[in-house]
């Protein structure tokens, strides 16, 4: 992971320093030239590498949102290519139909805890929020005008997590007969990888992009549960 991330750095300030002695005319950027500072994305995301007993009872539409503020710094050699870095919020939610993620238990092992045939929630999710910093080689054929520009970017985001938790809605018994309309909530982040790095990569036109991403570290700490790894695909609405 942290070799990934060197060499991605590495690559950045090669072209970096290649852009530099590139000869081309000056073109001025006006002063009114969005340069994707704010990116605000909404993400489909799962786990890959999840065992079947834990897929089988992940349902639902697993959506989630990312919201980053990037500053943007074009090559003077060619204003095509830019570095940006930013800073911002990164989610998950992760949905489960039938089963429990036991966060707050003090075993050495998570507990994903099957309920096909006892108690459970009629909706259970598992949701965590990192502070992500990110960083994206970008490419814009038309910077004087981005709003109508084809844009590309390739990145990584590294993020501390500063929140995880469960959310358990109407408790049913087995044969889904509600027990109560409560509304469970459990914060803990005793099971979890506290660091992530994610490769990203965005291609588009004018303020709208397709995004992916992918997590080089575990959703979770080594041992305690499957190395299952986030991914997430989505649309990325860009500008000022």
């Amino acid at each position: 992971m942290r070799k990934f991330a060197v060499a991605f750095v590495a690559t950045i300030v090669s072209l970096s320093a290649l852009a530099q002695e590139t000869p081309s005319t000056k073109i001025k950027t006006p002063l009114n030239r969005a340069a994707d500072h704010f990116m605000f994305q909404l993400m489909y995301n799962g786990w890959q590498g999840a065992p079947d007993s834990i897929q089988s009872h992940i349902s639902g539409f697993q959506r989630s949102a990312n919201v980053y503020l990037m500053f943007d710094k074009p090559f003077k050699g060619n204003r095509k290519m830019s570095v940006a870095a930013g800073l911002g919020i990164g989610t998950t939610n992760i949905y489960f139909k039938k089963m429990i993620v036991d966060i707050a238990s003090n075993t050495t092992s998570l507990p994903f805890i099957v309920a096909d045939n006892s108690n459970n929630y009629k909706k259970f999710k598992l949701s965590t929020a990192f502070l992500e910093v990110p960083l994206e080689l970008r490419f814009m054929n038309e910077p004087e005008i981005p709003n109508k520009s084809l844009k590309a970017a390739l990145g990584i985001k590294i993020g501390t997590m500063v929140n995880a938790h469960t959310k358990g809605k109407v408790l049913r018994n087995a044969a889904g007969n509600t027990i109560n309309n409560s509304t469970d909530k459990v914060l803990s982040k005793n099971y979890f990888n506290t660091t992530r790095l994610a490769a990203t990569v965005r291609v588009g036109y004018g303020i709208f992009s397709l995004v992916g991403a992918y997590s080089l570290s575990p959703t979770f700490k080594d041992g305690v549960a499957p190395a299952m790894k986030g991914w997430q695909i989505g649309l990325s609405i860009s500008g000022l």
